[in-house]
């Protein structure tokens, strides 16, 4: 029986991919989608939630707009990594998607409370909506088997030295949600930068020759262009859709359960997640983390749930 699933994103490159999988991979059943502010302003990332939507034909699915800013912090974009649109590359289409009223909260608050199994949120930008989520209506939590997110990492960041971009952009947002009682999955950097869209993988993709294939190579290449000179990778890492392969497919991605935390004081260190992994954590453990992907796996799914779709 397939997975109740929500996504939460900001899209972004990545985020439509994640998008996709979550989409069109048999074993999960995608309920809604919920846009915040993250790697574009609330407006762009919502708007490209539809587009990438209407572009595979997903249709059916509600998609809600959320926090437009994080708790506590001026929202921090990232045209470096997705340009100007937040989603550059192919010509965006006109979206065939509407925007639902009830707001990223309120149709969370009612699929969560309405699925007749566990729903398991798929969260691939700041934590900022499951916050807000968790703060006004902390009794729905009661229904949510699992909130994985991306974002995080064990070792070093991609924004600042210490911080990976979605737990930087709002670490009060993490904080909120790993004191909110849930289980917890982080899916940070150390596996992602597994998830290499290399040359060998864009030909893949373009071989499946549908639209969908051929919109995401076209962001593909984009994306690659920007990682290079940005952060000098010869392959860009495809981040958000990790988190989805590990629920659609939890043998994909290795993990351990420890003790997680995030930095919200530091000057230098704002949005570092610590992670116990070496021995017996010294606090109880709170969260499962991501250690290490099935590449071949990874890129096997990827490649099924776009050749089902449009």
């Amino acid at each position: 029986m397939p997975t109740p699933v929500f996504l939460d994103c900001d899209p972004g490159h990545d985020d439509a991919f994640a998008l996709w999988l979550a989409a069109g991979n048999p074993d999960l059943k995608l309920l809604g989608i919920t846009t915040v502010g993250g790697n574009g302003r609330l407006s762009q990332t919502t708007f490209n939630a539809r587009v990438v939507a209407t572009v595979a034909g997903i249709h059916g699915v509600p998609i809600a707009a959320g926090a437009d800013k994080p708790l506590t912090r001026v929202l921090t974009t990232a045209p470096h990594i997705h340009g100007g649109s937040a989603l550059d590359g192919p010509a965006l289409p006109e979206p065939q998607v509407e925007v639902d009223p009830r707001g990223a909260v309120g149709l969370l608050r009612e699929l969560i409370t309405a699925s007749a199994e566990p729903v398991t949120i798929l969260a691939t930008g700041p934590l900022t909506n499951i916050a807000l989520l968790a703060r006004v209506h902390p009794e729905v939590l009661g229904n949510v088997a699992d909130i994985v997110w991306m974002g995080g990492s064990t070792g070093r960041g991609n924004v600042t030295p210490y911080a990976e971009f979605n737990s930087w952009v709002d670490p009060e947002a993490v904080a909120v949600v790993l004191d909110s009682a849930p289980p917890f999955t982080m899916v940070g950097l150390n596996v992602t930068h597994q998830a290499l869209a290399t040359t060998e993988v864009l030909d893949r993709l373009a071989e499946v020759g549908n639209a969908t294939s051929v919109f995401g190579v076209e962001l593909l290449r984009f994306y690659t262009a920007s990682y290079q000179a940005a952060q000098g990778m010869a392959a860009p890492p495809l981040h958000d859709p990790v988190a989805v392969a590990l629920v659609a497919r939890p043998e994909l991605v290795d993990t351990v359960h420890t003790r997680l935390d995030v930095e919200v004081h530091g000057t230098e260190t704002a949005g570092a997640t610590s992670v116990e992994l070496c021995g017996q954590p010294s606090r109880p453990a709170n969260a499962r983390v991501a250690v290490q992907l099935d590449v071949a796996g990874f890129w096997d799914e990827v490649e099924a749930a776009i050749r089902v779709l449009r």
